[in-house]
């Protein structure tokens, strides 16, 4: 008796808990319901949030407000504020942990959220709408997150915009990759997504924000730890030149056209300087040039060191006062918790630059309505768990994987594989059938998983799978076990590649070859199966696989990222012919001869007296296993140039200046943003999809010189746009063309400037000759 009324008890305890969980409220300021605040002027909605927000300020004491600069900030109940913390992270989905510290928390009543593939192979769909549409679902899923009591949060430090300059950096998969135009798009779209902006921009009510993005990491941050160098101690030594044509182009692009409410200052230090204590960069240059209006916050922990590991602030207080005044406004940390009031009371930080800090974090909070009470009343209120990986979202992650997959070969047509005539399959690997690889870093619980191994028995019923290494590492190899399945199958499919104890945060790859015996397997299997084998690779960054690329018992090579929950499903559809694969390569895959560049040398032009070969495909000058911006089709697309707009730019005549630069090229501040409007012009690509199968395919249009200038690109990416083709069809690809952005690149004072001679405008194997003979004898001339 007593052993049935102990689980009656029980049963109605749970109901009971289960019901609190389902009516959870989401922590919020200035409840209608409270009358101890709700007359305070910064819970008026009606006001201006500058006004509310200094409102709220005002009625802090010192204490109080020192306790808001960390991204733990306490909760000040007299004035019912509660605890918020600054940091969630939605990188390519909203991500959290058990923990009480994260901004976000999944348990049993929300378990997972939508995880899409890992931004590197996100940014090879070069399709900026379907950057968008992940951006909004994520912001959409973080809203519900928080309606339903499970988020103390509404800011996530995404999206990472770095370049991915060095192939070895941990990093590197997190970036939409290596170029800063293709970069900064991404920026733009995934921005004005999570923060509930239309794809256009500008459409944000009243500024109010879906969910906060957050620009990181500010500058020229893309190493982890390499012989002996760590990211915490790291100073870049970078010139004008590339600052100003690589490492900041898409940090602009996500203040200024995404008018992100956020941006990280990263660990380093840049030319001596850290980045979070860099007054010319924070507030002149993000502040001031960019007309950025949110906050600053610091990487982890990156404040204390300053003077405990950079050696570049003199004291803990001075440390504090570096950053404050500087511009940045919250640490991710508690430094500035323990140090600020000592650093008042010694004079060396004012209860003003703290006021200034404040003022845009609590803007930004009330952005995200919450100051403006019960949430479920507000914009966003109707959102909950029922708006969380629902099968829409579901499907759009499928529709990025299948879209960034990239076929790096594809020898005799071998793909795809014919559903009917395929009686039995061996996939063999280490990363055949392991969820978690699936998703790559800063991933939160996906919703479902499906492996490439369960998705390539959903085609074939005799499937049979070996790892033929325990692991990634592969130091040993089950040789005998694989080749006698690759002799019993009519295909074989390896799936190879890396993970995350290869790399990731705090962690640079040492080599650019596959791990342990990786390669000794896939020879033997190829060497022993009865048709050349399909390789598939998993891994963020590149892989030099030249055996495989030249090794005709090697027949298709997919690369495909970090795919996220759905990625095995889209690679057995590419494999089976479900899908057309369109990705492309984001970053150059190098040689492994590569490494004996040191990852410290941040330059990325060239230096033929040197020997040194320059970065990215802009400006190296080496061997490549595959070129950015490749990648097959099962479908043949050509292209061709059919018209182009007027333009009448007279370079030398739009100048203000008394005197060129230099006879070669003329200053585009020179020529003035009204002009530069004026002299935009269209560019006409029709496409046509030659195969029997339809596509969607990545039309990139390029521009280059006609002869190379001393720190000219090679070439670079000026527009991109995707189009979706059954077999045989034809449509037209219209490009803007605005010369004072597309044709110009920076001089060595990190100038932008146009030069003289010829250009060549650059889609698929056709060139397009432009020369802007203004300089010269005052017109362009279009051939």
């Amino acid at each position: 008796m007593a052993l049935k009324f102990t689980i009656i008890c029980s049963i109605i305890l749970l109901k009971i808990l289960k019901a609190q969980s389902a009516n959870k409220l989401p922590p919020f300021s200035c409840d209608s319901a409270a009358t101890s605040t709700k007359s305070y002027p910064f819970c008026n909605s009606d006001l201006p949030i500058p006004e509310r927000a200094h409102d709220l300020i005002s009625r802090l004491s010192l204490d109080e407000k020192i306790s808001q600069l960390v991204n733990k900030a306490s909760a000040v109940p007299r004035l019912g504020i509660p605890y918020y913390q600054w940091w969630s992270e939605s990188l390519h989905g909203v991500a959290g942990s058990t923990s009480a510290d994260s901004g976000v928390t999944f348990d049993e009543t929300i378990k997972s959220a939508t995880s899409f593939p890992q931004v590197i192979l996100t940014a090879s769909t070069f399709d900026e709408n379907l950057w968008y549409r992940i951006a909004k679902v994520m912001g959409k899923e973080a809203r519900a997150i928080y309606n339903e009591g499970h988020a103390v949060g509404m800011t996530f430090w995404s999206p990472n915009v770095n370049i991915f300059r060095d192939p070895r950096w941990g990093r590197g998969q997190e970036t939409p990759g290596e170029d800063p135009f293709l970069t900064s798009k991404y920026a733009v779209s995934f921005v004005r997504g999570i923060q509930g902006d239309s794809f256009e921009g500008g459409d944000l009510r009243d500024g109010h924000l879906q969910a906060s993005a957050c620009c990181k990491h500010l500058t020229a941050y893309d190493l982890e730890s390499w012989n002996g160098n760590s990211r915490f101690t790291f100073d870049a030594l970078v010139t004008k030149q590339d600052m100003s044509d690589t490492f900041q182009p898409s940090f602009k692009s996500c203040v200024k056209d995404g008018r992100a409410s956020g941006v990280m200052c990263a660990y380093n230090s840049v030319n001596g300087v850290p980045n979070c204590a860099d007054y010319d960069l924070l507030t002149k240059t993000v502040r001031g040039e960019w007309g950025f209006q949110g906050y600053i916050a610091s990487d982890d922990h990156a404040v204390p060191h300053l003077y405990e590991m950079q050696k570049y602030s003199k004291s803990h207080e001075d440390a504090v006062a570096d950053v404050l005044k500087a511009g940045m406004d919250v640490e991710c940390g508690d430094y500035l918790a323990n140090h600020t009031k000592s650093a008042i009371q010694m004079g060396k930080v004012s209860e003003f630059d703290i006021d200034r800090a404040l003022h845009n974090l609590f803007t930004v909070r009330m952005r995200l309505g919450l100051f403006n009470g019960n949430p479920s009343q507000l914009p966003y209120g109707n959102l909950s768990r029922n708006d969380i990986c629902t099968h829409e979202h579901q499907d759009l992650a499928l529709e990025v994987a299948r879209d960034g997959i990239v076929l790096l070969k594809n020898s005799a047509n071998l793909l795809p594989l014919s559903k009917s005539e395929t009686k039995s399959l061996a996939v063999i690997g280490p990363n055949a059938n392991v969820s978690k690889t699936l998703l790559g870093s800063y991933a939160g619980p996906p919703c479902n998983t499906v492996t490439p191994l369960q998705g390539l028995m959903n085609y074939v019923r005799k499937t049979e799978f070996h790892q033929g290494c325990e692991t990634v590492n592969c130091t040993s190899i089950a040789s005998r076990e694989a080749t006698r399945l690759a002799r019993s199958a009519d295909y074989v499919v390896l799936v190879m590649g890396i993970n995350q104890d290869f790399e990731r945060e705090d962690l640079d790859r040492e080599d650019l070859v596959l791990p342990g015996q990786q390669q000794s397997l896939i020879m033997s299997v190829a060497n022993a199966a009865k048709n050349p084998v399909i390789l598939v690779l998993l891994c963020g960054g590149p892989v030099d696989v030249s055996f495989a690329k030249h090794n005709p018992k090697i027949g298709s090579i997919l690369w495909t990222g970090y795919p996220g929950e759905a990625g095995g499903k889209a690679i057995a559809e590419i494999i089976f012919g479900d899908h057309n694969p369109g990705g492309r390569l984001p970053m150059t895959w190098y040689p492994k001869d590569f490494i004996k560049i040191p990852m410290t040398d941040m330059r990325m032009r060239s230096d033929p007296l040197s020997g040194y070969p320059g970065r990215t495909y802009r400006f190296y000058q080496g061997e490549k296993v595959y070129e950015f911006g490749y990648g097959l089709s099962y479908s043949n697309y050509s292209y061709k140039f059919i018209n182009f707009g007027k333009n009448n730019l007279d370079v030398k005549r739009l100048s203000t200046a008394k005197r060129l630069k230099s006879p070669y090229e003329i200053p585009v501040s020179d020529i003035g943003f009204e002009k530069c409007q004026n002299a935009k012009f269209s560019v006409n690509v029709s496409v046509e999809n030659e195969g029997e199968m339809a596509g969607k395919n990545s039309v990139m249009l390029f521009v280059r010189r006609d002869e190379a200038v001393k720190g000219s690109p090679v070439k670079q990416l000026v527009g991109f746009q995707t189009v979706r083709l059954n077999a045989n069809e034809k449509a037209n690809v219209e490009f803007e063309i605005n010369p004072c952005e597309h044709f110009s690149s920076a001089s060595e004072d990190g100038t932008l400037v146009i030069q003289s001679g010829t250009h060549y405008l650059i889609v698929g194997d056709q060139e397009y000759p432009i020369l802007p003979a203004g300089i010269f004898d005052n017109s362009w001339h279009f051939y």
